[in-house]
């Protein structure tokens, strides 16, 4: 047995303990008082957070068709920079993921690569188009456990009715980006004074909240489990705080983006700032942070977004939407909650970690920090000033839409089974 050792460390910034890693079985082996300074390998973690390895249930990592922007390997390397120990990738890829063998295609490359689990999600129609399903059961059983048509809504009722039945009955998630596009047509930027002053076509919150309230509908007659994509207006809050009062068993995610900026940053027509949804207002921000604070949100999601230079470094609206996420997500959830005294470090591993890896069912992530769990792990420094930069990632592309703020908390260590998939020190 190969063991390592983390001495000195805080489990969810509590009290300071020791942990024995299992290395080749990829578990924890022991945890206590006195330092396991007799294992094959010892870190002094020098009394850093530790918490369970991140689980992001929305990234876009290109692969296949556009691995000029992102590669599976690439993710996986900001992922693992980032603290994630699991991503799920969606289908909106050239080819789009609507069949079997692509899924598992892209999940064989990701263990292959090692550094993170990647899960395939599975399209909800074929080709994304809206039209026809795609075969839920044969992609459940090849171990899809999320489908969505996320880049696109399923806006057809029908069609989204049986993708609800269909999900149900081989028990997968719907993952719903919910945009009415007859509202969308055109627009750029949220609907409201910014838009208007700026001369930019507005994207107003009912495209949003209609989709939502209609498929909280359907989840409650038709079943199934719901979770809503990119979360993002005061109304979608109100809505699912609703249904989940009504026994509905929705779901919802809201990105860091969507937490922490405003559409005021739109005043320099900055492409890097445009993103579906698009940023909204202070008071928008401000019910997605309580939301999440008591649970009508569930999870934090990156919707990380690669994307090359020529897709940004143009005029407002025709820049591509997206903004990378997977290195930032954590400093930017540990700035709006923990620096300000607002939650701990166990409300960071329940969005960011238990939480998604509940509604997803897996079994060997986002579990406690106990003997005989998976050595899942993220070693995080509170207190390691960094300044965010684009071309300073580890992702292919630079789009961030941090670039130059600096952040307090920085991930100085990830494991994957017990086998070491980030080191600040070696980066």
């Amino acid at each position: 047995m190969t063991t390592l050792a983390l001495n000195n460390v805080r489990p969810y910034g509590e009290d300071v303990t020791n942990i024995l890693i299992d290395v080749t079985d990829g578990v924890i082996d022991a945890v206590g008082e006195n330092p396991f300074d007799d294992a094959d390998e010892v870190v002094d973690c020098g009394g850093n957070v530790l918490l369970p390895g991140l689980v992001d249930m929305h990234v876009h990592l290109r692969e296949p068709g556009r691995e000029d922007t992102e590669t599976i390997a690439t993710g996986s390397d900001a992922a693992a920079k980032g603290g994630f120990t699991a991503v799920f990738t969606m289908a909106n890829t050239s080819p789009v993921i609507d069949q079997p063998f692509l899924a598992e295609a892209v999940w064989t490359k990701g263990q292959e690569y090692g550094k993170c689990d990647v899960y395939p999600v599975g399209s909800i129609s074929q080709g994304l188009k809206g039209e026809q399903l795609t075969e839920i059961g044969l992609m459940s059983r090849s171990g899809v456990r999320m489908f969505s048509d996320d880049g696109k809504c399923v806006n057809d009722p029908q069609l989204m009715r049986r993708a609800i039945e269909y999900a149900k009955a081989h028990d997968v998630v719907l993952a719903q980006h919910a945009e009415d596009h007859r509202m969308t047509e055109g627009s750029v930027a949220h609907e409201g004074e910014q838009a208007a002053r700026l001369g930019l076509r507005g994207w107003p919150r009912v495209a949003e909240e209609s989709i939502v309230a209609r498929d909280a509908i359907m989840t409650r007659d038709y079943g199934g489990r719901y979770h809503l994509c990119h979360a993002s207006t005061e109304g979608t809050v109100e809505l699912l705080r609703f249904a989940k009062n009504q026994g509905i068993d929705v779901t919802a995610e809201v990105t860091p983006h969507h937490l922490m900026l405003t559409d005021e940053k739109l005043a320099t027509y900055d492409g890097l700032f445009r993103v579906n949804p698009p940023l909204r207002e202070a008071r928008d921000a401000e019910a997605l942070k309580q939301a999440l604070l008591d649970g009508n949100v569930d999870v934090v999601a990156t919707d990380h977004a690669p994307h090359g230079s020529e897709d940004k470094c143009v005029e407002f609206e025709h820049a591509k939407p997206g903004m990378l996420g997977l290195e930032t997500s954590l400093a930017v959830v540990h700035r709006i909650f923990v620096e300000s005294g607002e939650a701990d470090w166990r409300f960071v591993a329940k969005v960011m970690s238990e939480r998604p890896a509940e509604i997803l069912r897996l079994e060997d992530q986002g579990r406690p920090i106990n003997v005989g769990e998976p050595a899942n792990l993220v070693l995080v420094d509170p207190q390691s000033p960094w300044t965010a930069h684009g071309d300073e990632m580890a992702s292919k592309a630079s789009n961030t839409p941090y670039e130059d703020i600096e952040f307090s908390a920085r991930v100085v260590g990830t494991w994957l089974r017990g086998t070491q998939t980030y080191d600040a020190k070696k980066a």
